[in-house]
């Protein structure tokens, strides 16, 4: 069947009051616009409503991609950062309300990079920029970002990303181990609580797919140490016994 088609009626579904969990109307535009056979494995099953793991990643079905985009609720000409970007669909989703070159992704796993390049390019959106990087740390030479979109889930969001937006800018990640939730970031803190979800953990260096041993702690050293760093308040704290 013509892919065209098949997009059609996966758009109607998720439209459709059995799911409801599609309302905006420009991310249904853009869902029956995106050829999401070119991000998946398995040509016949590209428009059902369901997950697909590949190359240590999940590829979100078409209900999740729905429901993130329009949370993160991209505006035209905005800049945007997806972080943990796997095999791409998301960002192209992003790319067809934002516009290609304003869409930026990252993804910790060098093969899951280079897989979202070949998809983004062959599905026509070359203009997507994704790199291989520590997705905590962000983009930081091309912040700030209107949006950014984390697709790991976390229990906090990482600061690093949260100075990247701009003043107005909002972030948007799962919040939560076993039991997660959509959350909604401000700038300023203000937070904003969306349905439940259920994503893999935001990984850190060595624990992506194919690493030979994992090092959750590389990154934690740092935040600790700056974080201690900035507890102190006067040089006396470095010998003063207070009791």
């Amino acid at each position: 069947m013509d892919p065209a088609v098949l997009r059609e009626d996966m758009v109607d579904g998720l439209e459709h009051e059995s799911k409801a969990v599609l309302e905006n109307d420009d991310v249904g535009v853009a869902m029956r616009d995106v050829p999401r056979h070119e991000f998946v494995p398995d040509d016949r099953t590209a428009y059902a409503d369901r997950d697909h793991e590949y190359l240590g990643t999940r590829v979100l079905s078409p209900s999740v991609a729905a429901r993130v985009v329009q949370a993160l609720d991209p505006r035209a000409g905005d800049t945007v950062l997806v972080v943990g970007v796997g095999v791409g669909y998301t960002a192209a989703v992003i790319a067809e309300l934002v516009g290609e070159t304003n869409v930026h992704a990252v993804d910790i796993a060098r093969p899951v990079v280079y897989e979202a390049r070949d998809n983004l390019a062959r599905a026509g959106y070359e203009g997507v920029l994704v790199d291989c990087r520590d997705g905590a740390r962000g983009l930081p030479e091309y912040a700030p970002f209107d949006r950014i979109l984390v697709e790991a889930a976390a229990v906090d969001p990482p600061q690093a990303l949260v100075d990247q937006l701009t003043a107005d800018g909002q972030l948007i990640f799962p919040c939560g181990t076993t039991r997660q939730h959509l959350e909604a970031v401000s700038a300023d803190g203000s937070r904003e609580r969306y349905d439940a979800v259920s994503f893999d953990p935001l990984l850190v260096d060595g624990e992506q797919s194919g690493a030979i041993e994992r090092n959750r702690m590389a990154r934690e050293d740092v935040e600790f140490a700056q974080k201690r760093a900035e507890s102190r308040r006067g040089w006396e704290l470095e010998w003063l016994e207070w009791e």
